[in-house]
């Protein structure tokens, strides 16, 4: 007899897919998901925290994640609740307020183009500062009622996520986005079919799949090119943020300028402004003049003067060597048939991108070209914007760097994202509500000044608690993983101190950043760490690009550092740096420090996030900080070079930052009345808050570019336009006639007195005169200036006056100049005079860029 103790066949397993549903009343939360409104809301994180705080925090933050996780029986019970429904009830009466308001008629519209967006840590299309930036861009936006649509690209895997191995190595993990668990919409035409923008790439179609994140009242649309249609080679194209080899960065810039331009032409989209949010998105421009040329019947250079006079390009990098540039063969790989859609030769395209356009080895820029196909550039500070004149100054030869039409903005923060709930409760009780919508506003930011100090000091107690908490819950896990030894980190979390001052410091890690600068003199660094009278800690986070093996190597410094046992839970490293981390750090921590090598933070945005939420500032003069410092509210270090030596500057740096430490800021912070804080800590906070924040707001920036560059814009690409482009067609048949008479153009005299050469003297008038022949009978507009230099302390020659010639007569031809001119400081000079052509409808020189010295 058989016995058989068990008997089980195979399962036969079927595959279900549940959709996710919510109960009939929920679908306002169910809209509110959808709609990054609810990022920089309160109100709406507060609904998805309520119904379940553990699933909420497990979701990261994802209200779509959290809806299709939520149990239905527990949808059911809060449809059940009349007091939560009121509450859900009222933030989407709060939504639809908001989101249903028009734009704005009397603002310019804009297309704005950009690589990356940093909107929430759920949506990884960014890598850090630009990324937010142009994120933050976008709410404001929203918030201030402009009529805009964004462009960019959604990736599969997104920026990395960082995490560190047990000797300190970075590692990048790239984790592949779910897009059905995200808040975005896939673009579907009137017949529900999903849209596929078809771009032409050289002998196939690329074809991208489109997306739509709403921002509050804002588009962005994304494409995606990990459609089936295509190819492995260019299925990935749209995998990483700065991935890949040379040519993959070219398609992404390709993919998104001429793309993009597609995009919005198969949406029927058609904006005043176009912005470039740094040179990634020039071919853009490309595009635009090709459909005017085959579209509109305009020459190339008529097209030219309707591209160029409505577009913005703005610049985020400080150095040359930081802009993309493509070798001819590869470059032509790609574009090789645009020359024959515009009409003209290969040789004149790619000059447009070349600083020296004859220069046959010199690589495409994509700078170069923005700057040769956007009326208007700027840089992101006041700083930044001399460094670009300066860095640009080639593209324009025969005007000096001072004389550059490149304008600044500097950048700033959306301050309904970056600042904590709890600073906006003491704001809105302290300033009023209304001064969320006028953020620039001094008398507001006063009001701090009659904010009690406990009120304030109660705040920050509050916020660097939530920070601690959050390190302990967030890290504890993901330590024990990778850097063994659970004594260590159990001693690391238990040492973090409410108590200490907490200095932060958070960014990218590029060796100019200098984030070794404190680990200079590790004696020194001991003896300020372990004073028992002054208890000090540092919290360090950034990522380093995967193939920056030398910002990698500064990570791994920190981290051995950190690990001395001298360092132990004074200084932490905080792994993967994103959004998230952020808000908690730039609240939470008491200082944030900044120290990078000048000029080459070109803004910074990190310091601003800090200041909205009573963090004190302590940086290099550089970047915002030089607009932003003010004396009693942060500390700086000098923006002056002693040593050439940037060994011996690091030194001398890392020297005055633990001096500011020991003898100014330690003993501020410590100097504690019988409440448990300093007074003078909490007016520096006061003057902090009063005097810098409000000078720094993303509504302050977007103001700026309204007044500075699209309110000027958008009037004259109409102007332009109008009449069939007659204006356009003016301006472009008068550039040709002098281009074509340029060359031919006689000075016949040139009369300088010969006291203004041999013996020039202080307070004396000199007479110049100059008669110049055309060659050409009608008006040709010339004109003449007299120039007078020097040499400055770094033997760099400097505009010192520009006097121009006055046309005294026309004779035929000829034309007769004079100017009386007077040196009113004595001085070594030169001087010199320079002809160009004369417009009244060019907005500046450079437009035509045509100069000769006579």
């Amino acid at each position: 007899m058989k016995v058989e103790f068990s008997k089980a066949n195979q399962p036969n397993w079927k595959e279900i897919t549940v959709t996710s549903r919510v109960p009939e009343g929920l679908e306002k939360l169910q809209e509110i998901s959808r709609n990054l409104w609810w990022v920089w809301t309160d109100d709406a994180q507060d609904l998805f925290n309520d119904i379940d705080k553990t699933i909420w925090e497990e979701c990261n933050f994802n209200p779509v994640l959290f809806l299709e996780k939520l149990n239905y029986e527990k949808m059911e019970e809060i449809v059940k609740d009349e007091s939560f429904m009121k509450k859900i009830d009222q933030v989407y009466a709060d939504f639809r307020k908001y989101i249903d308001v028009s734009p704005d008629p009397k603002k310019p519209t804009v297309a704005y183009f950009s690589m990356e967006y940093g909107l929430t840590q759920i949506l990884k299309i960014y890598s850090g500062g630009l990324g937010v930036l142009a994120g933050d861009y976008l709410k404001e936006a929203s918030d201030s009622n402009i009529d805009m649509v964004a462009v960019g690209f959604l990736y599969r895997y997104g920026y990395f996520t960082q995490t560190l191995s047990m000797d300190g190595d970075q590692l990048a993990i790239y984790d592949p986005h779910n897009f059905n668990q995200l808040p975005i919409h896939q673009v579907k035409d009137n017949n529900g079919i999903q849209v596929v923008i078809e771009v032409p790439f050289p002998d196939r179609i690329v074809y991208a799949n489109l997306w739509r994140v709403a921002v509050g009242r804002i588009s962005l649309y994304l494409l995606d090119t990990d459609n089936p249609l295509n190819s492995e080679y260019d299925r990935s194209i749209t995998y990483q943020l700065y991935g890949g080899d040379w040519e993959n960065r070219l398609k992404q810039e390709y993919l998104l300028g001429i793309g993009g331009m597609i995009t919005l032409k198969h949406l029927g989209i058609e904006k005043q402004v176009y912005h470039c949010n740094e040179g990634h998105a020039a071919l853009i421009n490309a595009q635009r003049l090709a459909d005017y040329v085959q579209e509109k019947g305009l020459t190339f250079p008529q097209a030219l003067e309707v591209v160029k006079g409505s577009s913005l390009y703005t610049v985020h990098t400080p150095v040359p060597a930081g802009h993309d540039s493509f070798d001819e063969g590869l470059f032509q790989k790609y574009m090789y048939a645009y020359p024959d859609k515009l009409g003209i030769t290969w040789d004149n395209f790619i000059g447009l991108g070349r600083e020296n356009p004859d220069n046959k080895g010199e690589k495409f820029s994509m700078s170069t070209f923005a700057c040769n196909t956007c009326q208007e550039v700027n840089g992101v500070s006041w700083l930044h914007g001399k460094v670009s004149q300066e860095m640009f100054q080639p593209i324009w030869k025969g005007y000096f760097p001072e004389e550059s039409h490149v304008n600044f903005v500097t950048n700033g923060v959306h301050l309904p994202t970056w600042t904590s709930s709890s600073w906006k409760r003491l704001y809105n009780k302290a300033f009023g509500e209304e001064y969320i919508y006028d953020q620039s506003n001094l008398s507001y930011w006063e009001k701090i000044y009659q904010v009690d100090d406990d009120d304030i000091w109660r705040t920050r107690v509050e916020l660097k608690k939530k920070l601690i908490d959050y390190i302990k819950s967030q890290f504890q896990q993901q330590w024990m993983k990778n850097q063994g030894d659970p004594s260590r980190i159990v001693s690391v979390l238990e040492s973090i101190n409410p108590d200490a001052l907490i200095i932060g410091f958070g960014r990218r890690f590029a060796t100019y950043k200098r984030a070794h600068l404190l680990f200079t003199d590790l004696n020194r660094l001991d003896k300020i760490v372990n004073n028992p009278k002054y208890p000090v800690q540092f919290l360090y986070t950034g990522k380093a690009h995967p193939a920056d093996g030398a910002g990698q190597g500064l990570i791994k410094r920190i981290v051995e550092v950190s690990r001395m046992p001298q360092f132990l839970g004074k200084i932490i490293f905080l792994e993967n740096y994103d959004m998230r981390l952020a808000k908690r750090l730039v609240s939470g921590v008491d200082i944030w420090l900044n120290t990078p090598t000048r000029p080459l933070e070109a803004s910074g945005t990190s310091g601003e996030k800090a200041q909205m939420n009573g963090v004190l500032n302590f940086s290099v003069l550089d970047g915002w900080w030089l607009e932003g410092y003010v004396k009693g509210a942060g500390w700086a270090l000098t923006e002056k070079r002693t040593f050439e030596n940037q060994a011996h500057q690091d030194q001398l740096d890392a020297s005055t930052i633990y001096s500011l430490l020991e003898n100014e800021i330690l003993p501020l912070y410590f100097a504690k009345n019988s409440k448990g804080y300093s007074p003078e800590w909490i007016q520096t906070i006061k003057n902090s808050i009063a005097k810098i924040t409000p000078r720094f707001t993303m509504k302050r920036m977007l103001d700026d570019y309204i007044e500075k560059f699209y309110t000027k814009l958008a009037a004259r690409v109409e102007t332009l336009k109008t009449n069939d482009f007659a204006k356009a067609k003016e301006i472009a048949a008068w550039k040709q006639k002098v281009s074509d008479l340029w060359d031919s153009i006689e000075v016949k005299t040139l009369s300088i007195p010969d006291k203004m050469i041999s013996d020039p003297q202080v307070g004396v008038d000199y007479k110049i005169t100059a008669e110049i022949d055309t060659k050409d009978a009608s008006e040709t507009g010339i004109g003449l200036e007299l120039v007078v230099t020097y040499q400055d302390a770094k033997n760099s020659t400097r505009i010192y006056e520009v006097e121009e010639f006055e046309l005294e007569k026309v004779n035929g031809s000829n034309l007769f100049f004079k100017v009386d001119y007077r040196l009113n400081t004595g001085g070594a000079y030169k001087f010199g005079v320079r002809m160009f052509p004369k417009h009244a409808d060019l907005p500046y020189r450079q437009n035509f860029c045509y100069v000769r010295w006579i």
